[in-house]
């Protein structure tokens, strides 16, 4: 395991015995006490403290999530070690005091680090937490959640240049909720998400207890590997790596509506989930349509390949950028083969561009004259862009119980709804609206599914009755983003965390059996 259990161990039973049969009524002054009492002081950031904004905002991506009226932490703790956790935990049991986990504040409505309504909660920050260690002779690693994917990549090829791992492409992202919702990426289809490829797991659960994959046993370890989190705090994940070729080809092939465009994407519908496993081609659609693609080969063989089966796209040897695996990381985000692999380990972003993200699915290819009907919609006020992710392949074949993540059978790709605009502008957030409106007939029906990486709190929020979220109002939101596996969550939780002690405005609700 990746982290020593003996300290911790006599850390649990201590707080166990002397605290938690007793009733919460200390105020949150008692609970910063307690940590006082057992975590270093440097690691715990307060409102009073001249770095807390700046340690606040050190990962918040959205601007308006930090503004003057946005609900904030009670404190930030940023723990170093696996007792730093379990004491946050076992202080916020006593005191009544709930924590949000932050790993790279990823989440699309900052669930991570703020409230939508006023409560006394506090921030455990895992950046501290983000070592990466390789077993390169057993093709392992054991990666910490506050890891960004970039963190992961470079160190993973560094040390094994025939290894990688199956993730996202952005790699500002934090493993920790990446891997807690799934996670979707560009050899998905070769092998399968990142849940998928997760063999084990060391967590700090809702009773301060440091558990592995044995320990927490079958249902939990199922829970966390894309149940959206809220079940513990997982602090490392031991993962299985992936082989891949010394040289991978990269190509982006641009339509406009005048070269095709509609026709392209149309075709590409079915075509995508259905190419070889080693080929992944999503679009990013805007005015015009961008073809993006990673192929595990070399050129001759992508040409070869596109000319008989996508000849729509027109591709040639002119268009391909050959690579290593590790390069084109980088330039699926730059474009520029000149850009320094050390900017995966960039964790700074920019505050300056607000967002609204959504989500969708598609089983049934969407009809050419729809998609003519598609495309004027980037030419309104506030357009944004929507980003296309070929399922089929390995993610497709996959049972959709087996772990959280349930589109799987039959998804022929994921649809991303980004709105991008500055200061007060309305455009852009009516035209998200109106762009999602438009598509519910021609995405899943009866169920219209949704991604929990792409978070949306218009699908749904959380009713708390009597102290404990109502599993009723969890299912507005929760069986959309996990189908049929939302009651086995709820169910889980029930048994791990029955007091909803992890809990925010889209946690799974703990469903307790009445006997």
């Amino acid at each position: 395991m990746a982290m020593s259990t003996h300290a911790a161990l006599l850390l649990t039973v201590c707080f166990l015995a002397c605290y938690l049969t007793i009733p919460s009524l200390a105020a949150s002054g008692d609970f910063l006490q307690c940590l006082s009492e057992n975590i270093p002081t440097q690691l715990v950031v307060t409102p009073s403290s001249s770095s807390f904004d700046s340690v606040l905002v050190s990962s918040i991506r959205n601007p308006k999530f930090f503004t003057p009226t946005t609900v904030r932490p009670l404190c930030i703790v940023m723990p170093t070690n696996a007792s730093h956790v379990q004491a946050v935990v076992l202080c916020g049991r006593r005191h009544d005091v709930r924590v949000r986990v932050r790993s790279g504040g990823h989440d699309y409505e900052g669930l991570s680090y703020r409230a939508e309504r006023p409560e006394v909660f506090a921030v455990v920050d895992l950046s501290n937490l983000r070592a990466v260690r390789i077993n390169r002779r057993a093709a392992t690693a054991w990666v910490d959640s506050g890891a960004t994917l970039g963190e992961l990549y470079y160190t993973v090829a560094k040390a094994a240049p025939e290894l990688a791992f199956p993730a996202g492409v952005c790699p500002t992202v934090g493993v920790g909720g990446h891997f807690s919702g799934g996670g979707m990426g560009m050899m998905m289809r070769k092998y399968g998400l990142p849940v998928d490829n997760v063999i084990d797991a060391t967590l700090v659960d809702a009773n301060g207890r440091l558990l592995d994959k044995k320990a927490m046993k079958r249902d939990l370890f199922w829970a966390i590997r894309g149940g959206g989190g809220n079940f513990g705090i997982v602090l490392s994940w031991k993962v299985k790596l992936v082989q891949v070729p010394p040289t991978v080809t990269f190509f982006n092939i641009r339509k406009s509506v005048d070269q095709g465009a509609v026709n392209a994407v149309a075709k590409w519908q079915t075509l995508a989930p259905a190419l070889p496993d080693e080929l992944s081609i999503r679009v990013i659609v805007s005015r015009d349509a961008l073809f993006q693609s990673l192929y595990l080969g070399s050129c001759g063989e992508l040409v070869t390949t596109m000319t008989r089966l996508f000849p729509e796209l027109l591709m040639t040897r002119a268009d391909c950028r050959e690579m290593s695996w590790l390069q084109s990381t980088v330039y699926i985000n730059s474009g520029d083969t000149k850009t320094p692999l050390e900017t995966l380990l960039n964790r700074t972003t920019s505050l300056s561009t607000f967002s609204k993200n959504k989500s969708d699915y598609v089983k049934k290819a969407i009809t050419k004259d729809l998609w003519e009907k598609i495309f004027p919609w980037f030419n309104k006020a506030g357009a944004g862009i929507i980003l296309l992710e070929p399922h089929g392949g390995r993610v497709g074949s996959i049972a959709d119980a087996a772990t959280p993540y349930p589109h799987r059978s039959g998804v022929l790709y994921n649809i991303q709804y980004v709105a991008f605009w500055t200061g007060n502008g309305t455009d852009a957030p009516n035209w998200i609206k109106g762009l999602y409106d438009f598509m519910e007939p021609l995405v899943s029906k009866n169920l219209r599914g949704a991604y929990v990486n792409y978070r949306d709190l218009d699908i749904g929020e959380n009713t708390v009755v009597g102290g404990v979220t109502s599993y009723e109002s969890g299912k507005a939101w929760g069986q959309k983003y996990f189908g049929g596996n939302f009651k086995r969550l709820a169910i889980t939780k029930g048994k791990v965390d029955a007091g909803d002690y992890f809990r925010n405005e889209q946690s799974v609700p703990p469903l307790v059996s009445r006997k």
